[in-house]
């Protein structure tokens, strides 16, 4: 079970930091990614780390503001945000995988957590 939180509303050039709690024993063998959707859009991929943290992914759009990391031993994955635009505004979803192949398509991925909303202001 995945649990999200640490969003809000923020202006833009602000930051925000995104955790997923994790349950169950089998964390730190999972890959895990974060997707957003913004209102009327398809959910869409905005990062990816690998089960021993050392590799990571980002979609074009967030690489250089936004950060992913993982804490194995607090079984918790982060997003740390950083120069926020309104573009960034969606709720956002972390998800685990046994695997890693496909990552940036939604359906690759088993485990979702309940999403947390992300609003930044202009």
């Amino acid at each position: 079970q995945l649990q999200a939180s640490g969003g809000g509303l923020v202006q833009a050039g602000g930051s925000l930091r995104l955790s997923c709690a994790a349950s169950g024993h089998s964390f730190r063998s999972y890959s895990m990614g974060w997707f957003r959707q913004a209102p009327g859009k398809d959910r869409e991929f905005v990062a990816y780390i690998n089960w021993t943290g050392s590799g990571t992914s980002y979609a074009d759009s967030v690489k250089g503001r936004f950060t992913i990391s993982r804490d194995n031993a607090k079984k918790t994955l982060y997003l740390q945000m950083n120069s926020l635009k309104p573009e960034d505004t969606a709720v956002y979803y972390c998800a685990g995988q046994t695997g890693s192949s496909g990552f940036q398509s939604q359906y690759a991925w088993g485990y979702w957590g309940q999403g947390t909303l992300v609003t930044v202001s202009s």
